[in-house]
Parts: structure tokens; C-alpha cells; sequence
């Protein structure tokens, strides 16, 4: 096989390649867009049941107690590839962090699951989503895992964190899920809330709520991140393909050139023989 085929066999593949790579970078530009619609409306509600709880709390603080309750932490990471050194910062910033010993971890997403395989902390793994559509269905897979720990756990789960990459700060968060924060500056209000519940109910229906739209939150920011990096990972490889392109089809060009010009001298020289 001549050089010049062998080089336009390898512009092929470096072509397919990269409309592999431009056709994921659409797909994670696809994402972000989708993602920005669902953000704004998941933290402004966040962002309201925060402010009930907040007011809720200030008047009735002694209702929260969680003393001796397991402690858990839910690292998300990414279902797939290709989104740089997504996984890896989490592992490193989870190696960085002093957790108490009894701390249970689960791990969401195949690729983090692979760099965490050998932590004997982890008390499950759980796939996780590729489209922003499916975050529904990780969550509803994490709340039956959490299910099944409360019930095989020695003392009440009751102190829940989560590890992610927050879009927002553009950094990796830890972030305290349960139980909910007491008002850290003294409230306007002078008369506690009025409500139609038991306080003691009021406030487990309101920590489900609370879990369930926060987790909604975290996940969608989390992924929102995971493609901004796929997004930067996938134009930097585009960028090095077509330069390897690039210098390839100048190559392709001088190897053209040259058998053309060794079929003109073998033309002469043929001439030259039968004259």
C-alpha cells in the first residue's frame, strides 16, 4: 500500500472522528439549553420552601434532633465520558475531606463508580442519567437505595450530604441536606406561623418536600457542569483533530506531488528509450 493511500485512509478516520465529536458537542449544547429552563425554576423553589422552613424553625428550633443519627453522603458523578477531569476532581476533593468513620458514601454515575470500586465506604452505587430528562428516574433509584439503608441501618439516617459540582460557583460543593439549617440572623416576624398541622408532622412533610426539590436541584446543576465540561473537552479535541487533519492533507498533497512528478520523469524517460 502506497504512503499517500495509507495517509487518506488515516483523513478518513480522523474525519469520522470528528463528526462523532462534533455531533456530542450539539448534544451537550442541546443539554445546557434544556438545563437553563429547568435551574431557574428549581432554585426559585428551593429558594421558597428554604424561606418557610427558615421561618418555621426560628419559632419551634427544638424540634430538630439528630444527636446520635447515621451520617451519609451521595458523591454525583457522571454517567458517561469524555467530560475531562470531571470524576477525578470529586475523588480528589473526597480524599481531601475528614469524614467520621461511620459515614456511609453512595456513588452515582458509571464513571465515578469505576474510581471509587475499591472504597469500602461505599454502601452503593447507582446509575445515574445522559439526558436531563432521566434525572427523575435517578432520583427515584437513589430514594429506594436510601430506602433500604434506613432499614438495614443500626440508628436512624437523619444527617444526609451531598458531593457535586455546582454550576452556579463553577466549583464543587458539599453541601448539607438534612437536616435543615436554623436561621442564622434573628427573623422580622413576631408571631410564630400558623399552621394546620402538628408541628412535629408540619415539619417531616416539609423535610420530605425540601429533600425531594433540592435533590432535583443538585442533580440538574451537577449535570448542567458535566456538560459545560464535555462542551470544553469535546472543542479542544475538535481543535486538535483538525489541525492533525489539517497537516495530514498537507502531507497527502507532497506525497501527490511527488508521485506526479515520478510519473513524468518515467514518461521522459520512456520517451527517451524509444527515440
Amino acid at each position: 500500500m502506497s504512503k499517500r493511500r495509507e495517509v487518506k485512509e488515516r483523513l478518513a478516520t480522523l474525519d469520522e472522528i470528528c463528526g462523532i465529536m462534533k455531533t456530542m458537542k450539539n448534544l451537550a449544547l442541546l443539554e445546557i439549553r434544556k438545563l437553563e429552563m429547568f435551574l431557574d425554576t428549581q432554585r426559585r423553589v428551593t429558594t421558597s420552601i428554604e424561606m418557610t422552613a427558615q421561618d418555621f424553625l426560628y419559632f419551634y428550633p427544638q424540634i430538630q434532633a439528630y444527636s446520635d443519627s447515621q451520617q451519609l453522603l451521595i458523591i454525583i458523578g457522571s454517567e458517561r465520558g469524555f467530560c475531562g477531569d470531571y470524576n477525578d476532581s470529586l475523588v480528589a476533593f473526597l480524599n481531601s475531606q475528614e469524614l467520621q468513620r461511620e459515614t456511609l458514601l453512595i456513588a452515582v454515575g458509571r464513571k465515578l463508580e469505576s474510581k471509587l470500586f475499591e472504597n469500602l465506604r461505599i454502601a452503593a452505587f447507582i446509575e445515574s442519567h445522559s439526558v436531563a430528562e432521566e434525572v427523575p428516574i435517578t432520583l427515584l433509584r437513589l430514594i429506594d437505595v436510601l430506602n433500604r439503608l434506613q432499614q438495614a441501618a443500626s440508628a436512624k439516617i437523619g444527617r444526609i450530604s451531598v458531593l457535586y459540582y455546582d454550576d452556579e460557583s463553577e466549583r464543587i460543593r458539599l453541601r448539607q441536606l438534612l437536616p435543615l439549617s436554623l436561621p442564622e440572623t434573628k427573623l422580622t416576624y413576631s408571631h410564630p406561623p400558623l399552621l394546620n398541622l402538628e408541628p412535629t408532622q408540619f415539619l417531616t412533610k416539609l423535610t420530605d418536600q425540601y429533600l425531594y426539590v433540592l435533590l432535583h436541584e443538585v442533580f440538574y446543576s451537577s449535570f448542567m457542569r458535566e456538560n459545560r465540561k464535555r462542551l470544553t473537552h469535546m472543542d479542544s479535541a475538535i481543535q486538535h483533530l483538525e489541525k492533525d487533519t489539517a497537516k495530514l492533507r498537507m502531507r497527502a498533497n507532497r506525497l501527490r506531488q511527488e508521485e506526479i512528478i515520478n510519473e513524468i520523469e518515467i514518461i521522459m524517460l520512456s520517451t527517451e528509450v524509444l527515440s
